[in-house]
């Protein structure tokens, strides 16, 4: 947690991954983020993995650092307590549809300096999730050996679009306060996929070559970089991509003459060549197999780590959560009161900002615990007023 944005108000309604990552990211930056969910909790509040509570880890944790309202948004009045939250705020995150009662029309007949940042499937409204843009943009026909797709589990344009969804809303705040001008900004998942295709240069690829990339397994196009497996079982991943970690990777697993004979053969130089180490990994990843199973992952590691050479033994997530650099000593960790009771690591900010002091990770809310503050401070609805609500259930107190 870093107070780099104490003066920025959002108001977040939104569920799932992309849309509550962007207002996590914010917050986690100093922003005041009121996440206004449904009273009860949003379509996500139980999404697993859950306790034997069924308190969702998944919700506890993109929500930190967030207040809470609870309204009954099924009521009409509930709806024009959201819309009033929003336009005294001035700024909003959602991922609900383009129509309706939160469209960015209808909330800024109130508001005409209101800036939208609105998280959507495909561009044409249509509904979509990480895991089917995924398979729509070509990466689990790339992944694996084939010749079935693999899906991977990270939802990596869930996330992408969250982080680009905060820089949005930060592009945005930029612009109105050079000219006054609010507006919405949409986030499809679809473009923001093949948008990033397109930036690692995949489009013009495959238009190019006019085919398809190999199914590579675990090597990486266009590098020397694989898994193999050590004399003492231990399966770890080894990518070069610097003449000097060739040359050491060759001097660690005593492979200079064997390389020089392929070298001569083929009538190549792999010194300074990335393609070339790629082309020809026919005969360069028998050598490589034999010789780092005839060693122990230890022995291997020390070496590698001499020479600058990036490699990584496969782990499992226990092993990960467990590992004192990955967690325990690293100080973007640290505890927090979560809503669920069960104590863990919990992370805060990922930025580390040597000038600054770095505050501990703060817990997500229980619902609807900031519901009569944020009504009083927001709106200026006196206690009264608020308990009325209150007692018609259209506002939820934790």
């Amino acid at each position: 947690m870093y107070n780099l944005l104490p003066d920025l108000s959002v108001i977040e309604a939104s569920s799932f991954v992309a849309s509550p990552t962007a207002g996590l990211y914010l917050a986690q930056m100093g922003a005041e983020v009121i996440r206004v969910d449904q009273i009860g909790g949003g379509p996500d509040f139980r999404r697993w993995p859950v306790t034997d509570n069924n308190d969702s880890l998944y919700w506890e944790n993109l929500n930190r650092a967030k207040k809470s309202v609870a309204l009954d948004l099924g009521r009409p009045e509930g709806r024009e307590l959201l819309q009033a939250l929003v336009r005294a705020t001035g700024q909003f995150v959602t991922n609900f549809p383009v129509g309706g009662f939160l469209s960015h029309e209808v909330l800024a007949e109130g508001r005409p300096d209101l800036v939208t940042i609105r998280v959507m499937g495909w561009a044409d409204g249509s509904p979509a999730l990480d895991y089917t843009v995924n398979n729509a943009v070509g990466y689990p026909m790339l992944t694996g050996n084939g010749p079935e797709p693999v899906n991977h589990v990270l939802p990596a344009w869930d996330l992408l679009t969250g982080a680009y969804a905060a820089f949005a809303l930060m592009a945005a705040i930029q612009r109105r306060a050079a000219t006054g001008e609010g507006g919405e900004i949409r986030l499809p998942l679809s473009d923001i996929a093949i948008g990033t295709v397109a930036n690692l240069g995949g489009i013009a690829e495959v238009m190019y070559g006019g085919a398809n990339r190999p199914r590579l397994g675990n090597a990486v196009y266009g590098l020397f970089g694989r898994d193999f497996v050590t004399r003492d079982g231990e399966r770890t991943m080894i990518v070069v991509v610097t003449p000097r970690q060739w040359a050491n990777l060759i001097t660690a697993l005593d492979l200079g003459q064997a390389v020089a004979t392929i070298e001569a053969a083929r009538g190549v130089s792999f010194a300074k060549d990335d393609g070339l180490r790629f082309d020809h990994r026919d005969a360069l990843y028998p050598l490589f197999e034999k010789a780092i199973a005839a060693r122990d992952h230890a022995d291997l590691a020390a070496a590698f780590d001499a020479g600058g050479i990036v490699h990584s033994p496969y782990r499992t997530m226990l092993d990960a959560a467990n590992d004192p650099a990955l967690v325990a000593d690293n100080p973007i960790f640290g505890a927090a009161d979560n809503p669920s009771g069960f104590a863990y690591p919990a992370a805060g900010a990922f930025a580390t900002i040597p000038q600054a002091d770095r505050q501990p990770p703060a817990p997500a809310p229980r619902n609807g615990a900031h519901s009569e503050a944020v009504l009083a401070e927001r709106l200026g609805l006196s206690s009264g007023a608020i308990a009325a609500l209150i007692d018609k259930g259209l506002v939820h107190q934790a």
